[in-house]
C-alpha cells in the first residue's frame, strides 16, 4: 500500500498515521510505551522535515488497540507536547495494522499557534 508520510496544504501539513515501528529496522517495538515513544519520535521526524515541530501541532488522533492504555500513552504524550496541548481524540479499534498497540497521527501548522 502506497501512501505518504505528510501532506502539506499552504501552511497546513497532515501527518499520516504513526505506528511504533523503527525506522531502521521496519519492526514494530515492543509494548505500549516502546510503541508510543517510537510513535512520536517518527512524528517528530516528519514534523521536522516540513519545517516545524511538535509546538505546531494543533490536532492529533490516538488509535488504541485497549482504550486501558490510554493513561500510559498520555504521560507518554506530555513528553513531546511542551509548549501547548494540541486538540485530540482517542478512540479503541478493533485491530491496527501489524498488530500495533498504538497509531497517532497529526495536523500541523506553520507559523504562530495559540490556544483559543
Amino acid at each position: 500500500l502506497k501512501f505518504s508520510q505528510a501532506v502539506r496544504v499552504d501552511n497546513t501539513i497532515y501527518v499520516s498515521g504513526s505506528l511504533g515501528l523503527d525506522p531502521k529496522t521496519g519492526e514494530l517495538k515492543e509494548g505500549i510505551k516502546e510503541q508510543a515513544h517510537q510513535s512520536l519520535k517518527n512524528i517528530g521526524e516528519i514534523l521536522k522535515a516540513a519545517g516545524v515541530g511538535y509546538g505546531n501541532v494543533v490536532k492529533t488522533t490516538v488509535l488504541l488497540s485497549d482504550i486501558n492504555d490510554f493513561t500510559t500513552v498520555n504521560d507518554i504524550y506530555k513528553e513531546y507536547f511542551k509548549t501547548h496541548y494540541p486538540a485530540r481524540a482517542a478512540y479503541q479499534v478493533a485491530a491496527l495494522p501489524k498488530k500495533a498497540l498504538v497509531e497517532i497521527e497529526a495536523i500541523a501548522v506553520a507559523g504562530e499557534i495559540k490556544d483559543a
